[in-house]
């Protein structure tokens, strides 16, 4: 009985927390200036109150939606409409469809896509120059420029994309492998959380519809090398727990801002179906690799400790972020809302990743104001969104599925 308490209690905490994040992010979208004007230092011209294009569709579609979930949880639904919503919520496929549905899905995207990396990425990214530069001098990481040297002490970056440039003869493709995988690693994660193979294939769907995951898919320089680890890391905690650690080191050192989603992977592995002993052995080694990362970061001649500086005003105006960064997000910004509340009785249902999934998207939401809070050498751009999106597509998975939770799969 204490224990189920404390489950609720910890719920509710999670559930009110990631709630009041996103509705902090929505105000942008529909007073894109409000935030702007509240925490800036410096004067501007801009009405506070002006209302975002966004704005109605996205308080129209939330309330529809809310509305529709509350009268289905209070079975006030007529039958015309409930009947569909239960047997979509308990439809599953078998092993074969799944596997027919995520190569078909596989095959139209990467179809779609593939002519992309024919793409000269000089003539789109100016921050492409860096790389150019940066990997001239690679393995070595001494330059004047403090964005080369930043870059190329991202090892596990660079090294990837040295081998995409010199062995493949184009610097796209393994960026766009690790797209690939990454929606690979999308359906296996959703399916071992929800149990269903069709709560796979829809967190597929969602991904793959996504503006933000499209537009920097096959971009080396805003590559998803990273994200694939921290999802891989997540992933492996059923599977390998011993390679988790490990896989999110590649993350960390592949791009530093990984290291703001430490606390969400403690949670996530707090909160996973796991034995107790293999949730001690997983935090002690994700501790202990920290501490190694922080060692070899103290005693090396990194340039992070020259780029930290205090704002609190940024770290307010990073959460203007989605009216001019994630405004092409429609799935998500018009349905972000409901599906908090939806993984909310989700978690209350018995499937306690849920309170997890929301940690993710709550950390994914206020990694890139801490980082402006912390440093202005890095700007809070769309690609350090992709994790967001990836939480979100897993999210409307678990929350359409009818489980009791994780399975073990064969």
């Amino acid at each position: 009985m204490i224990r189920k308490e404390h489950n609720m209690i910890l719920t509710n905490i999670v559930f009110l927390s990631s709630l009041g994040i996103i509705i902090l992010s929505l105000v942008s979208i529909i007073f894109p200036a409000l935030i702007t004007s509240l925490a800036s230092t410096h004067k501007s011209d801009l009405d506070p109150f002006e209302i975002g294009p966004l704005a109605f569709p996205m308080l129209a579609s939330s309330s529809i939606l809310l509305g529709i979930g509350f009268a289905y949880y209070k079975k006030k639904l007529p039958a015309l409409v409930s009947k569909p919503i239960e047997y979509f919520l308990n439809f599953e496929i078998s092993p074969r469809i799944a596997f027919l549905a995520a190569m078909a899905l596989l095959a139209i995207y990467i179809g779609a896509t593939i002519g992309e990396l024919s793409i000269n990425e000089e003539e789109q990214w100016p921050d492409y120059e860096v790389l150019k530069e940066g990997l001239k001098i690679w393995p070595s990481s001494q330059s004047d420029n403090m964005f080369i040297k930043e870059q190329n002490e991202r090892y596990v970056r660079i090294f990837l994309l040295y081998l995409s440039q010199n062995i493949l003869q184009n610097i796209k493709i393994l960026p766009f492998v690790a797209s690939i995988l990454l929606v690979v690693v999308t359906y296996f994660i959703t399916y071992q959380i929800s149990g269903k193979r069709f709560s796979g294939i829809i967190s597929m769907v969602v991904l793959l519809q996504s503006y933000t995951f499209l537009k920097y898919d096959t971009i080396a320089v805003y590559e998803n090398f990273w994200v694939l680890f921290y999802i891989l890391s997540l992933y492996a905690v059923y599977k390998k727990w011993y390679v988790s650690p490990i896989s999110y080191l590649l993350s960390f050192f592949t791009k530093a801002f990984a290291a703001f989603f430490f606390p969400m992977s403690i949670f996530f592995i707090y909160r996973a179906k796991l034995n107790r002993k293999k949730k001690i052995m997983l935090s002690i080694s994700y501790g202990a690799l920290l501490g190694i990362s922080a060692v070899v970061l103290l005693v090396s001649d990194t340039i992070y400790d020259n780029v930290i500086r205090i704002d609190p005003s940024e770290f307010w105006m990073g959460f203007s972020a989605w009216s001019y960064q994630l405004r092409f997000d429609f799935l998500m910004v018009f349905t972000i809302l409901p599906l908090t509340v939806g993984l909310f009785f989700t978690s209350r249902r018995g499937i306690k990743e849920a309170d997890a999934i929301l940690v993710l998207i709550l950390g994914s939401l206020l990694a890139g104001p801490a980082l402006a809070l912390f440093t202005d050498f890095y700007y809070i751009l769309p690609y350090r969104y992709v994790p967001l999106v990836v939480f979100f597509s897993v999210a409307i998975g678990v929350f359409l599925s009818r489980t009791d939770g994780p399975q073990q799969h064969p």
